[in-house]
């Protein structure tokens, strides 16, 4: 059984001890792969032991912690394995009163193995071994795991209830969770044939009854006049998009001033709709949303309880380092109304950071290590402290607002642009001042002769009024390219080509086309022979009003929420110690680095050995949260 499946069958355990995201702030593949206390000690929590084995297996496990063991990022990623486990202790410890059935453990063990086909008894065995358990050890984890799962269950129960002015904020602050779609009234006629639906089109365009015409022709809803949703008081329900076929659905939708749609296929039929009225998506009302809101905020109360139990789990732990090898800082990196922020929480969000993984595939640690410093830690690190501030603002304001210390901030930001508004004005003035980014191209379709003698080319567009163009120019000595549909701008045809044809506005008509002026190419003469032309275009305000103001709300909001937020930061005490947390790592890192031996004439050194190094005395850490 290789390792990869091993780990891959254990992790799919690991999501029991996950709830509401809060239980281990786990990143991908972190985890206790060997959660026995069979080993060396390196770690005592509280009443639970943490072994050198279980300590390494998660270093090894993971492919990004296995990266660096020395150097900067080496001992970030020891201080983070250590808080971990540390956090993974104390859960285990404070979950010792859940009783938890041997049934339940069974059931569980039989799920992984025929998830990952491992019913086999010797395909089990193996696979656990790779991952360092035998079968009594990992069910003992999976005991564990579950008394965990339903402790954390037990501290969301017990959260309160949610308050009518809670769920009143919370729906005023996110109407974009509590929306109808959009809808229409309308009609449709469906028929086998394109040929008799340009024909029933034509008779709609001219005037004909919608109704009248779906009731003799269409195949579907004939006995309601093709109406698209049931009549109701002698007119069409409206219905949402997701009642047409897709096709259908995205043309007919399109039509929000009403309208008649062309011809569209769909699975092999041809669909016209009638657009009598378009109804906009719209929040819903309250007492519609109401349901929704009260398990949002239902969730959020819960997850504040969580996070609130296990904030106090972490400061009460008393931790001992028996193991010399797994010694580790983990200093304050923040404070934030007197509460300390530790740094292994930043390591957290380094690590979990997609932008950290493509580094390290780039670049060896060492090089990595003053990028990551630089650039990501002091983000992390206001992100963190902002965080930590939320519930000190929600406070001070006397807000209604509930959850998770992110959950805090996000629906601060929400209240800091609750005003926002997008008037007319904004999207005129919008629109007006970015007319390139409603630009439809110039497109035509193009055959291009090219000369070796410009009297030559001058001449025979002089003279070429109708007829077979590619073969009278190749008479007249040029090669021809058929350049087929070229877009203005797509680099199928030369700059200065490109230019003529759709810029410079002096074509010369010329059979069922026109021809270009005659331009320098290279020191070659080309004239282009345009058929098709359709000129570059502005799409007119009332096609994308809907999306400037999406765009221009977008911004507003976040303009809003930032100078909203910076505002109450001012208000709560706060301080960023990274810079010097950083530079007593460098220090630290740079005594613990192994001296180089220098080299004697005449001796060797054998390849791969290392020259002896003593652990550097540090004091022992007593708490997880300050070291």
């Amino acid at each position: 059984m290789n390792k990869k499946l091993a780990t891959r069958v254990l992790l799919g355990l690991f999501a029991l001890a996950v709830v509401a995201g809060l239980l281990f702030n786990f990143l991908p593949a972190l985890s206790n792969l060997n959660s026995g206390n069979q080993g060396t000690t390196a770690l005592k929590v509280n009443d639970v032991t943490v072994t050198t084995q279980q300590l390494e297996s998660v270093r090894t496990q993971n492919p990004v912690l296995g990266q660096a063991t020395t150097g900067v990022l080496g001992d970030d990623f020891k201080t983070l394995i250590v808080d971990q486990q540390i956090n993974q202790a104390v859960l285990k410890e404070a979950a010792k009163d859940q009783k938890i059935e041997r049934s339940a453990v069974n059931e569980q063990v039989t799920k992984t193995r025929q998830g990952n086909n491992l019913t086999d008894n010797k395909a089990w065995t193996d696979a656990l071994r790779t991952a360092g358990f035998s079968d009594s050890s990992y069910r003992e984890y999976v005991r564990s795991s579950l008394a965990i799962q339903a402790k954390a269950k037990a501290i969301q129960d017990a959260a309160p209830k949610p308050t009518d002015a809670q769920l009143q904020l919370y729906y005023q602050l996110n109407p974009q969770a509590f929306q109808n779609d959009a809808r229409i009234v309308g009609r449709e006629i469906v028929v086998a044939t394109k040929a008799r639906a340009d024909a029933l089109l034509a008779q709609l365009k001219g005037g004909s009854d919608f109704a009248a015409l779906a009731t003799a022709n269409s195949l579907e809803n004939k006995e309601r006049g093709g109406a698209l949703g049931p009549v109701e008081n002698g007119a069409p329900r409206a219905v949402a998009q997701v009642a047409l076929p897709t096709e259908v659905g995205a043309a007919a939708f399109a039509l929000t001033k009403g309208g008649l749609t062309d011809v569209v296929t769909s699975g092999g039929k041809f669909y016209i709709v009638k657009v009598e009225k378009y109804l906009p998506a719209a929040t819903k009302s309250f007492a519609e949303a109401k349901s929704a809101v009260t398990d949002a905020v239902t969730t959020e109360l819960k997850n504040q309880a969580l996070e609130q139990w296990i904030d106090g789990l972490k400061r009460a732990a008393k931790v001992e380092v028996v193991d010399s090898t797994w010694k580790y800082s983990n200093p304050t990196v923040a404070v934030v109304d007197g509460t300390k922020i530790p740094y292994a929480e930043v390591v957290s969000g380094v690590v979990g950071n997609q932008q950290f993984s493509a580094l390290l595939q780039q670049a060896p640690a060492d090089q990595a290590a003053p990028l990551v410093n630089s650039y990501l830690k002091p983000g992390i690190v206001q992100q963190l402290i902002s965080q930590y501030a939320a519930p000190v603002i929600v406070k001070q304001q006397n807000l209604a607002l509930v959850g998770s210390r992110a959950e805090l901030l996000s629906g601060l930001t929400a209240y800091g642009a609750k005003d926002v508004k997008v008037t007319d004005a904004d999207v005129a003035a919008y629109y007006a001042a970015n007319q390139k980014q409603f630009q439809t191209n110039a497109k035509a379709t193009v055959t291009e002769a090219v000369f070796k003698d410009k009297q030559q080319a001058l001449a025979f567009r002089q003279d070429f009024r109708s007829g077979d163009f590619t073969a009278l120019a190749s008479k007249a000595g040029a090669t021809v390219s058929e350049r087929g549909d070229v877009t203005e701008g797509d680099k199928k045809l030369s700059d200065p080509l490109d230019k003529a044809v759709f810029a410079e506005g002096r074509l010369q008509a010329a059979g069922e086309g026109s021809l270009s002026d005659v331009v320098d190419n290279g020191g070659k003469f080309s004239l282009a022979y345009v058929t098709d032309l359709v000129k570059a275009s502005v799409k007119p305000l009332d096609e994308v009003r809907s999306t400037i103001s999406d765009t221009l709300l977008t911004q507003k909001k976040q303009e809003a929420s930032n100078a909203y937020l910076k505002a109450q930061l001012k208000t709560v005490k706060t301080q960023d110690l990274l810079t010097q947390v950083l530079a007593d790592q460098t220090k630290r890192v740079a005594a613990e680095k192994p001296a180089a031996t220098p080299s004697t004439p005449g001796t060797s050194t054998t390849p791969g050995t290392t020259p002896n190094s003593t652990t550097p005395d540090t004091k022992t850490p007593s708490t997880p949260g300050n070291k």
